[in-house]
């Protein structure tokens, strides 16, 4: 199937803004050419690529038809770069996946040392980001997955380490008596999102038993860095973030050096590889500053 890349563009720009509108205003186009753009687009590959709505959304195929809009645009950029020595497309931001401990304590500065690139990042736990790159919605993602995926390659890390912890008052009130398992059934804890297991997880091999776990959902790292020193829970957080106030006594560990540490490896989509070299270097090198037991 041979495809129109003028309408690979036009998709690209209504799903970056939302919009067949600011796909128009983007292309320098008007709103009833982008729309027949589309129309002859989804009448060649036979199927819905768009969900209409505020904000226009992908189907699974426009996904996967936006993912290769992408990787054609990296391995643009790679061969004007051989040829001539420009920089990236602007245009055309990259799609990748960054678990939200992570892009709190040591991704941002890596991807600020990748010159060139517009990111359009997607949060989600590093247990599942592997999904979306499977899934054709990102080109990369940070992940726990430790086996490459098909059409990607593979890159350790290292590993970010945690500790469980609560402010002392905290402590005093719910764990008076000990870790047990019935403190932990009834003490409420910290929780990114429900895909997000690390508190569930600890709290099950404390006790040696499956747990119900009250629980605070609250999507932001640094929100519940916070809400556990204001002692609004327990929860398993970065130990970069939590050091300092480990140190100065406002926040006590669970239970005293028993931490934990979950891998990290960076997929990439084997086609955009040689484009995102730089983006792969500066992610490296930036985890060898942070994280344990990185692996060049």
């Amino acid at each position: 199937m041979i495809l129109d890349y003028d309408a690979l563009k036009a998709l690209a720009a209504i799903l970056n803004t939302g919009s067949f509108a600011g796909a128009a205003r983007q292309l320098g186009l008007t709103q009833p050419a982008i729309t027949q753009r589309i129309k002859q687009l989804e009448d060649r590959v036979g199927t819905i690529l768009i969900r209409r709505g505020r904000p226009c959304t992908a189907t699974e195929a426009g996904a996967r038809l936006l993912r290769h809009a992408e990787e054609v645009g990296l391995l643009e950029k790679t061969l004007v770069q051989d040829l001539a020595g420009f920089g990236p497309d602007p245009d055309r931001p990259l799609r990748i996946a960054v678990n939200a401990d992570s892009l709190a304590t040591w991704a941002l500065p890596a991807l600020a040392a990748a010159k060139g690139f517009l990111f359009d990042i997607t949060v989600d736990d590093q247990d599942h980001s592997a999904d979306l790159i499977r899934a054709g919605e990102v080109t990369g993602a940070i992940t726990s997955h430790g086996r490459a995926i098909s059409g990607c390659d593979m890159h350790p890390l290292g590993a970010l380490d945690y500790a469980v912890t609560c402010t002392p008052s905290f402590a005093a009130q719910w764990f008076a008596d000990g870790v047990t398992a019935k403190a932990l059934s009834d003490a409420p804890c910290l929780t990114f999102n429900r895909k997000d297991r690390l508190q569930r997880d600890w709290a099950d091999d404390v006790a040696g038993t499956r747990l119900a776990v009250p629980t605070h959902y609250l999507p932001t790292t640094h929100g519940i860095t916070e809400a556990i020193r204001l002692g609004l829970g327990w929860g398993a957080n970065p130990v970069a973030l939590f050091q300092p106030f480990l140190d100065s006594g406002d926040l006590v560990e669970l239970i005293p050096g028993r931490r934990f540490s979950t891998p990290l490896f960076w997929q990439v989509s084997r086609q955009a590889t040689p484009a995102l070299r730089d983006l792969t270097r500066a992610l490296k090198q930036h985890a060898a500053t942070l994280l344990i037991s990185a692996q060049s």
